[in-house]
C-alpha cells in the first residue's frame, strides 16, 4: 500500500492550492521563486503560529567559544574564517524539535546543532542537526510535518496516530525516521553527539571556482546515548538534564570539543551523483567523498543571560560570508526565508540589534526604524539609495558613525554560481531522479550495514514502543513503511508491535 501524498486544499482567500509538496524554482533544480505565494503565505503563517516561544526547536541551551582551523583548504574556498591559522569566535545552541520550552531534554527527538562564527566579514550561521539528513526535501512540506509531531487542538496531546499517518504518507522521511529510532534519538550529553550541517552548501575559492560542500562536526567526547528507558527515567528525575549537563561541564573547566570535517564534490560531479546530492533526505557516501579534515572548535564559556544571549540567539542559514554559498536544497531555499522572518515576528524587526545578534564588523544599510530601534541613522546620512549626496547609510554605534567615512565594504557574500544546468524557466516539479534515487535504500543500508545487532533491536523496540495507540489504518501503513526499509526489520515490527499490543 502506498499512502496518497496529498488532498485537496485551498489558500486563505478561497483560491485552490496548486500543490502542498512542491515549491515553484527556476528550473529542476533551481532557485526557490519568490512569487510562490502558496509557499510564502503557508511559510509566513507557520512563522506566526506561536507566540513567544520558537516554533520547532523550542527547548534549547547554548554555549560560546572559538573555532580553530588547523587544515589548509584554501583550495577549496576563500571563506576567512577557514584558513589556515584563523581562529574565530563563536555561538552554539542546541536544541529538540517537537517540545516545549519546559518539555524534558532527553525525550527522543532529533537534537538541533546550530552554529554561529563571528567573521570579519560578518556573521555566518550553520543550522543543523545532530543527524546528517532530514525528515523532507521540499519547504513545502515542514509547516504539516511540525504540526503532526506537535499536540492535538482537541485534547492538547501529543498524538503518535497523527506522527505516524504523516511519517508513512511522506516516505522521503524514512532514512531521517531510521535515524531518530536509532540510539541517536536520546544522547546522553550534547557534549557526546556529532553535528551535520545537513544540507549541501557551495565554497568558493579566490579563482572563483565552485564546489559542494556538507558538514560533519565529530565530538572528541566520543558519542553516547542513553537506551530508550534509561532516557525516560531522567526525563522524570531532571527534565533539563541536557541543558545542565553541558553548563556544568563548561563551568567545572571540562570544555567540550568537536572536530571539524567536510566531504568536497566537485562541481560537475553533482549533475550525475548516484543520489540527488542536493535532497536533505540522502547523505553522500564517504567512500565516493572522504571526510577532509578542517580543525576543531571549543566551547568554553558559558552564557551570562540565559534569555539576552540563547534564547535572542537568531541563527539563521542566510547569514552567509563571501567564499560560501548556497545550493539547489529547496529545504535550505525555503528556510533562508523562513528563519529570519521568524525573527522578525517572535523578537522584533530590529532583533540584529541585538548584540548576541551584532556582527564584529561595522554595519552599512538604509534599513531604518521600526519597533525598538537601538541603533539610528547619523543626521547626516540619507535612509535611501541612490541619493543626491553620494552617500552610503550608516549607524550611529556608540558615538561612532559606521558610515562611508568608517568603513571599507568588502566583496558581497556568494549566493551560488551556475546552480542550474538545466535552464532558468519556472516549473512546479519533484526532485530530478538521479540512479540510485529511493525514499528507502538509504535507510535499508543504515539498518543493514552500520547498526550492529544490539542497535537493531533498540531499533525495533524504539518504533514499536512509539507505535503504540495509533489506528488499524496507520498500523498497516507502518508495516508498509518499515518492510520498505527492509523487510526483515518490517517483519521484526510486526510481530513485536502485535506482542506489545495483546500484552497491554
Amino acid at each position: 500500500m502506498t499512502p496518497n501524498a496529498e488532498g485537496p486544499s485551498r489558500r486563505e482567500n478561497g483560491s485552490p492550492v496548486p500543490s502542498e509538496n512542491h515549491s515553484v524554482t527556476a528550473g529542476p533544480q533551481g532557485a526557490t521563486i519568490l512569487n510562490d505565494m502558496h509557499l510564502i503565505e503557508k511559510l509566513s503563517h507557520f512563522n506566526r503560529e506561536r507566540v513567544p516561544e520558537r516554533n520547532p526547536h523550542a527547548k534549547g541551551n547554548g554555549a560560546f567559544g572559538e573555532l580553530h582551523i588547523t587544515e589548509d583548504v584554501s583550495q577549496y574556498t576563500k571563506a576567512k574564517l577557514f584558513q589556515p591559522g584563523a581562529v574565530t569566535p563563536m555561538a552554539v545552541r542546541f536544541s529538540t524539535v517537537a517540545g516545549e520550552q519546559g518539555s524534558p531534554d532527553t525525550w527522543r527527538d532529533v537534537h538541533g546543532f546550530a552554529l554561529r562564527f563571528y567573521t570579519e566579514d560578518g556573521n555566518y550561521d550553520i543550522v543543523g542537526n545532530n543527524t546528517p539528513t532530514f525528515f523532507l526535501r521540499d519547504a513545502m512540506k515542514f509547516p504539516d510535518f511540525i504540526h503532526s509531531q506537535k499536540r492535538m487542538g482537541s485534547s492538547g496531546l501529543r498524538n503518535p496516530d497523527m506522527q505516524w499517518d504523516f511519517w508513512t504518507r511522506t516516505p522521503e522521511s524514512a532514512h531521517q525516521v531510521t535515524y531518530l529510532m536509532g540510539d541517536r534519538g536520546t544522547p546522553r550529553s550534547e557534549r557526546e553527539m556529532n553535528g551535520y550541517g545537513s544540507h549541501t552548501f557551495q565554497w568558493i575559492n579566490a579563482e572563483g571556482t565552485p564546489v559542494w560542500v556538507k558538514y560533519h562536526f565529530i565530538s572528541q567526547q566520543g558519542v553516547h546515548n542513553f537506551t530508550a528507558a534509561e532516557a525516560e527515567e531522567m526525563a522524570g528525575k531532571n527534565a533539563d538534564y541536557l541543558r545542565e549537563d553541558l553548563y556544568n561541564a563548561i563551568e567545572e573547566g571540562n570544555f567540550p570539543r568537536w572536530d571539524v570535517y567536510v566531504q568536497i564534490m566537485p562541481f560537475e560531479d553533482a549533475e550525475n551523483y548516484r543520489w540527488n546530492p542536493f535532497d536533505l533526505t540522502k547523505t553522500w557516501s564517504k567512500h565516493d567523498y572522504p571526510r577532509i579534515k578542517v580543525g576543531y572548535f571549543e566551547l568554553n564559556r558559558n552564557p551570562v543571560n540565559f534569555f539576552a544571549q540563547i534564547e535572542q540567539l537568531a541563527l539563521d542559514p542566510a547569514n552567509l560570508v563571501p567564499g560560501i554559498g548556497l545550493s539547489p536544497d529547496k529545504m535550505l531555499m525555503g528556510r533562508v526565508f523562513a528563519y529570519a522572518d521568524a525573527h522578525r515576528y517572535r523578537i522584533g524587526p530590529n532583533y540584529r540589534h541585538l548584540p548576541v545578534n551584532q556582527p564584529l564588523t561595522p554595519r552599512s544599510t538604509y534599513q531604518h526604524e521600526g519597533p525598538m530601534a537601538y541603533r539610528f541613522n547619523e543626521a547626516s546620512h540619507p535612509v535611501y539609495s541612490p541619493n543626491r549626496a553620494g552617500l552610503s547609510a550608516g549607524y550611529l554605534d556608540d558615538g561612532v558613525s559606521s558610515g562611508s567615512n568608517h568603513t571599507t565594504l568588502g566583496q558581497a557574500a556568494d549566493i551560488f554560481v551556475n546552480p542550474d544546468p538545466h535552464g532558468t524557466d519556472l516549473t512546479r516539479a519533484a526532485y530530478v531522479k538521479h540512479p540510485d534515487d529511493d525514499d528507502f535504500m538509504q535507510a535499508g543500508i543504515l539498518y543493514r550495514e552500520v547498526y550492529d545487532d544490539g542497535e537493531k533491536a533498540r531499533l525495533v523496540d524504539n518504533i514499536t514502543d512509539a507505535m503504540q495507540g495509533i489506528s488499524e489504518q496507520v498500523e498497516g501503513q507502518c508495516f508498509w513503511y518499515w518492510s520498505s526499509v527492509d523487510e526483515n526489520l518490517g517483519a521484526r515490527v510486526k510481530e513485536l508491535y502485535f506482542e506489545k499490543k495483546n500484552a497491554s
